[in-house]
């Protein structure tokens, strides 16, 4: 039995027991990983997957016991790399960061900068999604972070706070919310159709439930992950856009962002690690780069002996922490 036997039993597992798929993830050609599975079959003497003709089926009631252990022995194999590496104080090596494209656009440049002027040997690598994507390639150990907001309570796992952040509503110049004297309120932005991120499509988006709350119609023109397509289509004339105050243009000529008035909650930013990971120290130097609030020793011992969310310090507004960041 070898580590990367189980490291493909892992990958076709996760890959749906899609073989294709499995060796693309693990960088191996389609026959070796199945030569490699048969192997490994034959020596624990019995099978792990079911098959239909040539496809796997299922996994066997053994073969998910085997997959469990296998998915402790590889992580603690890594780790004793990492542990390896932070003890030969080795500067190089590769960080790989989930992240939506809001977060990768706009909070993530200076941090990862900062990181790399620090281990200029360092290679980090961004895999943008959405949540639910990020947070599964996570849990699947794909990334060894993952940076996301949440708009209520804090992600599963070790959520580290980094900063608050609001909604704002992007309108052309000139539109006539901007002539109302004050904030809008939802109920003026329901008279416009909205321009907003794909999440909003989901029912439990913070925004639709805030609509539904208050009785108004959500009515959705456009969605897209990427706030710059957001910009543009507002531009564009199809409706008010719902924003990331992170991701407003200060040089923005044509459009205008305005507060808004109504019960949004704030949203607050995460950096989402997995505790049974070793962290390399370089990892360690991009989250204080970061989130700056933070303290190193406490980091680590989240890791040891975990912390609660209280005891973290409050997260600054965006706009404090960027403005610091800029007068660094």
């Amino acid at each position: 039995m070898t580590l990367a036997q189980l490291r493909y039993l892992i990958a076709i597992a996760d890959s749906g027991l899609n073989i294709t798929l499995a060796a693309e993830r693990v960088h191996a050609t389609q026959p070796g990983l199945s030569k490699q599975l048969k192997q490994l079959e034959e020596e624990l003497g019995f099978t792990l997957f079911t098959r239909r003709g040539k496809s796997l089926d299922a996994v066997t009631a053994a073969g998910a016991k085997v997959i469990e252990r296998a998915r402790i022995i590889v992580v603690e194999a890594a780790n004793i790399r990492a542990l390896a590496a932070n003890l030969r104080s080795e500067a190089h090596g590769d960080l790989r960061i989930a992240t939506t494209h809001t977060q990768a656009r706009y909070a993530l440049p200076k941090a990862i900068a900062g990181l790399r002027k620090r281990f200029p040997d360092v290679g980090v690598h961004l895999q943008p999604g959405g949540d639910a994507e990020i947070l599964e390639l996570l849990d699947r150990g794909e990334t060894d972070l993952a940076v996301m907001s949440t708009a209520g309570s804090r992600p599963e796992g070790l959520a580290l706070p980094v900063y608050r952040w609001d909604r704002v509503a992007l309108v052309p110049r000139g539109h006539a919310l901007t002539r109302l004297g004050h904030a809008p309120t939802l109920a003026d932005l329901a008279a416009y159709p909205l321009v907003s991120y794909e999440s909003s499509l989901k029912p439990e988006s913070s925004l639709r439930r805030a609509f539904d709350a208050a009785g108004l119609e959500f009515k959705l023109a456009f969605t897209a992950r990427d706030a710059d397509l957001i910009r543009t289509y507002v531009g564009a004339g199809l409706g008010v856009g719902i924003l990331a105050e992170m991701a407003l243009d200060a040089d923005e000529r044509e459009l205008a962002a305005l507060p808004i008035d109504g019960p949004l909650p704030t949203c607050t930013t995460w950096i989402v690690l997995r505790r049974d990971r070793v962290l390399r120290d370089y990892a360690l130097e991009f989250i204080a780069r970061l989130a700056p609030q933070l303290d190193r020793r406490d980091v680590r011992r989240a890791f040891d002996h975990g912390i609660a969310a209280e005891q973290w310090p409050e997260p600054p507004r965006w706009r404090d922490l960027d403005a610091a960041r800029l007068a660094a």
